[in-house]
This record gives C-alpha cells, structure tokens and sequence, in this order.
C-alpha cells in the first residue's frame, strides 16, 4: 500500500497536471473566432485526438500555457479538436497534418509556428513574439546602425500617419520571425534618407552586386502588389543564400549551386561563385537561383544520387516546376550553367528519380510502388488507390503494417488498389503529395483530373474501409457507401 506521503505526493503531481491543461484554452467551431479576437497573441494546436505526436505534445503545450499566460503581455495557448467540435476552423485555416502549429495576433493568422516542441522552447519563442515587431528609429545613428546589419533589413519612412504605415506595421507583424522590420517619422531621419512616404529593403553589404540594386523601394500599390509580397520577392535577390531554415522560401523551379558558401571566413571567395550564378540568373528570369553550402546540404545532394561533392567548383542540381529533379553533369562555368538552365525549362533532360528495384512480383493485397513505377502503378494506372508514404523505421508505420495488409487482403477483388512506398528510398510526384511525417496516407481517385487528396482519418481496419467505401468512384462490390458489408446471396 501507498504511504500517506506518497498518495499526498501523487494527488499533489495529478493535480498540477490538471491545472496545467485547464491553463490551455479549448475552442470549437462556434467560439474560435469571437474568444480569439479578445487575445493580442495566441499559439493555436490543431489536433486529433489518436495522434501520437499531438499525446507528446499536449502535457508540454499545458505546461508553457501555465507560464506564459502570467507574462506582460500575455500569450494565451489554445487547443481546437479537429475531429469533433472544431471540423469546420480547422478546414477554413486549411490544416492537413497534426499537431498544427499556428500563431494569432487579435484574431488573425499571423505566421506558422516553426519553434520547439517542448515547454521551455514553446516559451522562449512565443515571448520573442510580443512586443513591437519593428523598432522605431529616432535619430540618424540608429538608422545609420539598423541598415549597416549584417543582414536583409526593410524600414518605413513615414511623414505622416496613412495607410501605407498600416499595411507596414501589419506585414511586420506577420514577418517577424523572417525580416529585420525597422520605421521613421523622426525628421533629421527622413532627410538623411531622402524617403518620406516608403518603405524601402535594404541589402546587406555581403549581398551587393552590380546585377541588382542594393536599396529596393516599395511603390506602395497593396491593391495588386502587397508589401509581404515585394518583400518575398526581394529579400533573396536574384541569387539567394539557401540554408536549412529558409528552404520554404524557394520554390520551384529551381537552380542551385553547391559549394564551400562561407560569407564568415571566406565572403570574397563565396561571393565569385555566387556573381557567376548570378549573370545567369539575371539572363533566366523564369527560374530561381540559390547558392548552399555542400557539407550542410549533403544529405540533399544524396537526394541527388551525390555521395560527394569532390570538385572545388559548385556542382549543380535543380528541380522543374513539376519537382522533378536533375544534375548537371559537365564542369561548372557559365556557358555550362545556362546550357542547363535552359534544357531544364525546355524539358531536354532526363530526371533523375531515386528508386529500389522495381520488384518482380507485385501481385499480392498490397502493391509496392517505388520511384521507377510510380507513375505506372499510381499516377496514370487509371484506378482508384490509398496509398502509404512510410519509413522502414517509423513505429507508427510498423503498428500500421498489418492493418495495411488485413485491408489490402479484404479489397483485393475490389477496383481499387492498396499501395505503400518507402518514402526514405523512393522519390514520388512530390507537388501532388505532400510528405512531412510518417505514415502519411493518400486517396487518389481514379478520375487523373481530381487531385489526391490527404487522409486524415482513423487508423483501424473499419476506418478505412469506411473511408473507401464512401470515396470510391465506383461503389464496392463487397460493402455499401456507409461501409456496410454487403450480404452475399446463398
């Protein structure tokens, strides 16, 4: 039997935990916005119930929501159920996968949240979220300090308030955690700048070249052209510096260049590869250029079928608009590096698709899709499917395995196929199916002109059937829509 003590202890540790969780707001669908709106910062996590990673995440999430709502200024942790009563926020702020992470600010999405996933880290980003998110500079040598960064920076120069002022303090909200945001009213500040109504990018001086200009100016038309957009547009230049924390900003198609990138030890030996990528990108308007660092990037370059960069010049890999992607195969040099270019966007070369073998034999309840039959077997097979993105290594994805069989032994005579690839060896059609944890589980209709969509269901036997069943182009021949087994006659 328990001690007295002990049972004193254990009530003691129940019911911090239970104070902790009522400390994190709980919201649905008829609450959300009303109660959001009352809050200047808000974490939101949309969840599922089943969700393992949302289990890790909840007592952690509890734990900072009992911290941070004591702060000055608060920040409120909300939760929203989105198998029950928070279906509809859910899908209004598109959430695909659990937990998703949002932060809010007086009710509006403000950004993603990119932080930890433990009570310390939750807290130490989220109080980096309040306070102002551009610093007002008054007198001429803050201004001359802010600009003089060692990185991308964007001030607003304002003589009066006016709309533009809004938008800019609205945008640097939603961009904190990406952009230096600074702005002006001070006069000596608006004189030695020259700028009175705009807001201007400045380039860091590690960054200059004589292909683009060094200072960016906003004409200030949100209508057709939002400031967050010319910032996005701008930030990176014509060559951007691609790492690992702003690989989100560069989308496809796109070409980059794989070197020892160093702008600490070596920014004049970093920058004469990056002026020759950037005289193609200045002639390739169409495309987007970035320059990485190869020993931070190796394991992308094996994505490449690249077990070493040995060469001391860049070695180049890019990706068409599709996601397909290619290696360029001749020595760097500019000629080569546009030759390229222009066969990627012209459709002239090969792609390289990472791939097991194509097996022999796919015969049974569940086929095996790897890179080199994707296409084959999913993509153009002309049939409806539910297919697994796993990793060999997942324990999620090993639970799963025998379910993913039970359910391709019961629809084997259905026209419909059940299918899984190991999406750690195999590429796939990545701009169609999005993969960012495992297992992640598709349903392509057999219609080529609807789009996959993600399953988010449960993950029993019966759930899937159900899920079938009601998805099917064609109803099934052993179940009803609602998933009910047929009877079969004597």
């Amino acid at each position: 039997m328990l001690s007295s003590l002990k049972i004193v202890l254990l009530l003691g540790v129940i019911y911090l935990c239970k104070a902790a969780e009522e400390d994190v707001i709980d919201l649905t669908d008829s609450d959300f916005s009303t109660v959001l709106a009352q809050h200047d910062t808000a974490l939101v996590m949309f969840y599922a119930p089943w969700c393992g990673h949302c289990k890790r995440l909840k007592p952690e999430y509890a734990v900072a929501a009992g911290v941070l709502k004591n702060d000055d200024p608060p920040v409120a942790l909300v939760k929203v159920d989105c198998t029950e009563g928070g279906k509809s926020t859910c899908e209004q702020h598109s959430v695909s996968g659990y937990p998703t992470l949002k932060i809010f600010r007086k009710g509006e999405v403000s950004q993603e949240y990119n932080g930890p996933r433990e009570s310390n880290g939750i807290i130490k980003y989220m109080r980096a979220q309040v306070g102002p998110s551009s610093k007002d500079l008054r007198s001429v040598a803050e201004y001359e300090a802010f600009i003089a960064k060692d990185e991308v920076v964007v001030v607003g120069f304002f003589e009066k308030e006016n709309d533009l002022k809004g938008e800019f303090l609205k945008t640097a909200d939603k961009m904190r955690e990406e952009v230096s945001f600074a702005h002006t009213s001070t006069k000596e500040v608006l004189e030695k700048s020259g700028y009175k109504n705009n807001v201007v990018l400045f380039r860091p001086k590690k960054l200059q070249n004589k292909f683009e200009d060094s200072v960016v100016v906003y004409k200030g038309e949100p209508e057709t052209y939002s400031l967050k957009s010319f910032i996005k547009e701008n930030f990176h230049g014509l060559v951007g510096v691609r790492q690992k924390d702003n690989l989100q900003d560069f989308s496809n198609p796109l070409v980059v260049a794989y070197y020892d990138v160093d702008y600490v030890k070596n920014p004049k030996g970093t920058n004469y590869w990056r002026n020759r990528v950037l005289k193609v990108a200045k002639e390739m308007s169409e495309v987007n250029f970035a320059v990485s660092d190869k020993d931070d990037f190796t394991n992308e370059l094996n994505e490449f079928g690249v077990d070493f960069a040995k060469s001391d010049k860049p070695m180049v890999a890019g990706r068409d608009a599709d996601g397909n992607k290619f290696v360029m195969s001749s020595e760097f040099s500019i000629d080569n590096l546009l030759a390229f270019t222009k066969d990627l966007v012209d459709g002239k070369l090969e792609p390289f698709i990472k791939s097991e073998p194509v097996p022999e034999n796919n015969d049974g309840p569940v086929k095996v899709a790897v890179g080199k039959n994707f296409k084959e077997l999913v993509s153009d097979s002309g049939r409806d499917a539910l297919i697994e993105f796993y990793a060999p290594w997942c324990g999620h994805c090993q639970k799963l395995a025998p379910v993913w069989e039970e359910l391709g032994d019961k629809l084997k005579n259905e026209e419909v196929d059940i299918v899984k690839i190991d999406a750690t060896a195999n590429d796939w059609p990545k701009s169609q199916f999005e993969v960012s944890g495992f297992p992640t589980i598709y349903w392509k209709p057999k219609d080529s002109a609807k789009k996959p969509v993600r399953y988010n269901g449960g993950r029993a036997l019966e759930d899937f059937l159900k899920y079938v069943s009601e998805h099917a182009s064609s109803e099934l021949s052993g179940w009803d829509r609602k998933g009910n087994a047929k009877k079969t006659e004597l």
